[in-house]
């Protein structure tokens, strides 16, 4: 099997630059692993808003305004709803219960996750592989001064408000790495892996909560490049650094090149973090500094190819 990239991914900031990455590498050789911590069952249906956002971004109709769900979406399902007295707090658009209501039925007819993300991708045109992190049931369960929330009831129906004490993964450690054509993600030929800039505690700690996605980067023979999602002590988007001062650590690169320790070889910061750089190298880590704010798709292009070129220094790569 040709050597390709792995992109961890989840949330906003991860699909696009998975999407930058996809516009630069060739399909065979990118496999995009999405976040399945967040994933839960609504009105019947099974939600994926990671895996759905790295869909709908990659196949070019995410609504860029809200930074999920579809462009141009409407809504006649939601007002009956609300009418018949159900639930309502988590809004599903006309467009995108289609996909719930397509993977619904793939499930039903015993694929697996990822063969029917496999068969949505199809479906939108998307060449590169998107596969869920795993098959198995893993979710993400935040600890709150509430007690413990269903990470959409957290996230979702409460704003993010209530200050986090802790995350539980449940399931993390009977879960394995989700399998496409035969073998697990983790079993790849792998000539570099990207960790996107995703939330670290929600996007992407989930995936690697599974022992056997923890080992496999630990033990990486390539090179590992992460994003931070930090840039200037605040988070480009959702609750990083909230949780962050939650969990009584200073937001910022630093704390994201710490969180990562012993797991990745680079770290993408942004100019605004240089005097941070010093500190990331003692960790040995080496930082790079760059623009890493990605405000259109020749952003994320950008982005993609830093990534793309600091694989292809540190050893071969596709090209």
């Amino acid at each position: 099997m040709q050597q390709h990239v792995i992109a961890l991914a989840g949330g906003v900031g991860g699909a696009k630059l998975a999407h930058g990455l996809a516009m630069l590498l060739p399909p065979e050789a990118l496999s995009v692993v999405v976040n399945v911590g967040d994933d839960f069952s609504h009105l019947g249906f099974p939600v994926c808003p990671d895996l759905d956002t790295v869909l709908y971004t990659l196949a070019g109709i995410a609504n860029a305004e809200t930074g999920w769900g579809i462009a141009g979406e409407s809504w006649n399902f939601m007002a009956p709803m609300q009418a018949l007295g159900g639930e309502t707090w988590f809004r599903l658009g006309d467009k995108d219960i289609a996909t719930h209501t397509r993977r619904r039925q793939l499930l039903a007819e015993g694929q697996t996750l990822a063969q029917a993300i496999d068969a949505l991708r199809r479906a939108h045109g998307i060449s590169c592989a998107i596969l869920p992190a795993s098959d198995d049931a893993l979710r993400t369960r935040v600890l709150t001064e509430q007690g413990e929330l269903d990470f959409q009831i957290y996230f979702v129906r409460e704003q993010c408000r209530p200050v986090v004490r802790g995350l539980r993964y449940d399931g993390a450690e009977a879960a394995q790495p989700a399998r496409i054509q035969g073998r697990a993600w983790t079993e790849t030929d792998c000539a570099g892996i990207v960790i996107c800039p995703s939330n670290p505690y929600l996007s992407i700690a989930p995936i690697l909560a599974m022992p056997a996605a923890r080992r496999w980067l630990a033990e990486r023979k390539c090179a590992a490049i992460a994003v931070s999602p930090i840039i200037g002590g605040a988070a480009v988007k959702g609750p990083a650094a909230k949780l962050m001062r939650e969990f009584g650590i200073e937001p910022s690169a630093l704390a994201v090149a710490e969180y990562y320790h012993g797991l990745i070889d680079y770290l993408l910061i942004d100019q605004a973090d240089a005097d941070q750089a010093e500190a990331i190298a003692a960790l040995g880590i080496k930082p790079v500094l760059a623009d890493i704010l990605m405000r259109d798709a020749a952003d994320r292009r950008r982005l993609g190819q830093i990534c793309v070129d600091i694989l292809g220094r540190h050893g071969a790569m596709v090209s």
